[in-house]
């Protein structure tokens, strides 16, 4: 179990430390953007969106921990990280390496969720009344 928690702790603190110069390098037009991101578009600044809710969502786990929602939010980045290097196309992009990177390890914070059955127990069913 400290194992699990551990892990939960790691990857919430892997999305703050990496989105919040991201975010930050994003906001500014920092040089170093354009060449990771390419010139600034509308889908650039929706990415940008993307990365704030998660950056925000990881914070709020990280005084909340609740493993289901973890799980959900970890899950989600795990497939698109997974899925970059087919719609960028390369694997030379630094973002496409750094997201499999990040997808490997919250891929092993699934697993230890998973394994340590803090997935399971009561669900709100409100939503299926």
């Amino acid at each position: 179990m400290r194992a699990m928690r551990l892990m939960v702790v790691l990857s919430l603190l892997i999305n703050v430390a990496v989105l919040l110069p991201v975010c930050a390098g994003l906001l500014t037009d920092a040089s170093w953007t354009t060449s990771a991101y390419g010139e600034w578009t509308p889908a650039r600044a929706i990415l940008l969106s993307i990365y704030l809710a998660i950056g925000l969502v990881s914070v709020l786990l990280l005084v909340r921990r609740e493993p289901k929602a973890v799980a959900a939010l970890l899950l989600v980045q795990v497939l698109y990280k997974v899925t970059t290097p087919l719609t960028v196309g390369t694997l030379a992009n630094p973002v496409v390496v750094s997201n499999l990177v990040i997808a490997g390890f919250h891929t092993a914070t699934l697993m230890c969720l998973w394994r340590s059955q803090a997935l399971e127990g009561p669900t709100d069913d409100r939503l299926a009344e």
